[in-house]
Order: structure tokens, then sequence, then C-alpha cells
């Protein structure tokens, strides 16, 4: 009987130091896997730093971080080693979200990722106070943060093609120098409290969007020279349109616009507009133009159809926006102005 105890607890004995030393070699088994993947990923980092070493260039004094066609998913933490990048052009990278920690690159002052599949501007992008343009059409991005309202210097922003963005956060109103704002393509419904509370603003394009109605409000945009509109389903004209003196050029094709507004004969330095493709209940056909001198003379087509419907509309007494009957515009079409990004 005593045999049996003693052989039992020697047994249990062997067992324990066994069981112990497996243990401490799983251990250290996996602290040298995570050795070897830390040594792989500091290798990978340094291959990654050297390659995007060899995309930095210099441009009119700028550091630019410059990468087109090149599968970059992801931006590794290594690239914080060229924080004295001040702008970044990244374009068809597959790039799927930008880095958080994008807020340390102080000196940024031109942030370029469109044309890749980003869903999601992080917070940390309202610490860059210097920067100037911030463009990120034709990605997948939904939502827009109110940090974005932090960043004092911007001066151009870009959200074209993301489809899916329909509100922008009222704190983007603190965006003061803010004078370049493409919207176009997305999904919005109206425009924004935001954007009508931009001082500065002066070009806008919500081009595309799903917008029925203007504002009474949109006479707030005092420094707004170009606005589109154009491909929206717009039905009628505010008559506070008239207070927005500053504007020069007006795109409403492609909408459900019925009657135009006299009141638009009020607008001292509007030089274009189109009215092209909207079911107007008049039919207005010009004269034949005389004038040969190009697509300058040409562009000022639909601001002559303007007047003249006007006119017309005055002729035959029919009053604005009361009926739904609609005739389509029998005009010849007129010119879009060319469009700058910059």
């Amino acid at each position: 009987m005593t045999e049996n105890v003693v052989c039992t607890g020697a047994v249990n004995a062997v067992k324990e130091v066994w069981e112990e030393r497996i243990k401490k070699h799983n251990e250290d088994v996996k602290r040298e896997k995570e050795f070897q993947h830390k040594l792989v990923r500091i290798w990978e980092d340094r291959v990654s730093l050297t390659k995007l070493r060899e995309k930095v260039t210099r441009e009119d004094g700028r550091v630019i971080l410059k990468i087109e066609k090149e599968e970059w998913k992801t931006l590794p933490s290594s690239l914080l080693k060229l924080n004295q990048l001040q702008e970044w052009q990244l374009h068809r990278t597959g790039l799927l979200k930008i880095p958080e920690f994008i807020g340390r690159f102080q000196n940024l002052i031109v942030l370029d990722l469109s044309r890749n599949t980003i869903s999601e501007i992080p917070r940390g992008i309202g610490l860059l106070t210097r920067l100037q343009e911030l463009i990120l059409s034709y990605n997948k991005i939904k939502t827009v943060p109110k940090e974005l309202g932090n960043c004092a210097s911007l001066e151009k922003l870009e959200l074209a093609v993301n489809r899916d963005i329909s509100d922008l956060p009222p704190e983007l109103s603190k965006l003061l120098r803010l004078t370049h704002l493409d919207l176009s393509m997305n999904h919005f419904t109206t425009i924004p409290l935001a954007v009508l509370n931009m001082p500065a603003l002066e070009w806008l394009d919500m081009g595309s969007n799903s917008l029925r109605q203007l504002p009474d409000s949109l006479e707030r945009m005092k420094s707004l020279h170009t606005l589109w509109l154009q491909r929206n389903e717009i039905t009628c004209l505010p008559e506070t349109i008239r207070n927005m003196k500053n504007l020069g050029t007006l795109v409403l094709s492609n909408n459900k616009l019925q009657d135009i507004p006299d009141c638009m004969e009020e607008m001292p330095n509007l030089r274009f507009v189109n009215f092209r493709d909207n079911p107007l209940r008049l039919e207005v056909t010009l004269p034949p133009s005389d004038n040969s001198e190009g697509e300058e003379e040409q562009e000022l087509f639909g601001l002559q159809f303007m007047r003249a419907y006007i006119q017309e509309s005055r002729r035959t007494g029919m009053p604005f926006y009361t009926t739904q009957q609609t005739m389509l515009l029998t005009t010849e079409p007129s010119l879009q102005p060319p469009r700058f990004d910059s």
C-alpha cells in the first residue's frame, strides 16, 4: 500500500515537471514567433519607407509624396518619418483608409487622395490647421466628420462622386476661407445649411444630386459667383435669387423647371445661364445669330434665351408656377462654360 502511494506521488511530480517544461517551451515558441513577426514588420516598414522615399519629389518649393496607379491599400506607420511632407498625391492606389495618424502631419497643405476606395474620413483630420486643399473625390465616403470644421486654412474641398454623402455637419460653416466646394454626384436632397453659411464660398457644384427645390436662404451666399446645379430635380427658383448680386454663372440644365422668374433680369453680373433640357411651359425660338466670333460669344446664348423667355411670359401674361402643363424647350442647345478645377 505504501509503495503504491509513493509510486503515484513520484509519477505526479514527474508529470508536473513535464507540464511545466511544456508550458515554458510553448511560451518560448510564442515569444519567438512574436519576435519573428516583429522583425518582419520592422523589415517591411523599412522596405515600405524606402519605397515611399523614392516617391517624394520637390515642386514649387513643396515636398510632395506622389503615387499613381500602384497598390497601397494601407499606409505604414513608418510614413511618420516623412512628417516634413507638405502635399500628398495618391491616385488609383486602392487606398482603403486615411491613416489615423494623419493629424501628425502638421505641415500638410494639400491632401489629394482622389480615385481610391476610402470609406471614412478620420476625426484626426481636424488637426490639420494648415491644410488648404482636401480632395477626396471618387471614393466611397458616406459621412463627413464635424472635426473637418477645425481646418481653419481650408480653401478648397472636393467630395464629388462619392455617391452616398447626403448631408454635411453644421460645424463646416466655420470654414471661413473656403472658396471652392464640389459636392457633385452624391445624394443630397437639399443644400446643407453649412454650405449656405460659408461666408467666402465663390464656387459651388451640386450637380447630379437629388435636389428638388432651392431654399429662400440661397441669397446668404453673397460671395458666390459660380453655381452648378445640373442634373437635379429642381422645379422652381426662389425669388430671392435676385439678391445674389455676384453670381455670374448659373447652370440649371436637366432639371424640372417649368418657368424662369422675371426677377432674374435684376442680376447685374449674370453672364452665363443654361436652361437646356427643362420642361419649360413656353416655346421660345431665338433668331439665328449673325455673330461668328466663336465660343465666348456663343456662351451668351443661354442668357439671351432667358431674357427672351421672360419677355414672352410677360407678353402672354402667363402666371408663374400655376399649372402642371409642360412644353419642351425647342431652341438650339447652348454651350456650357468650361470647368476649371482651380
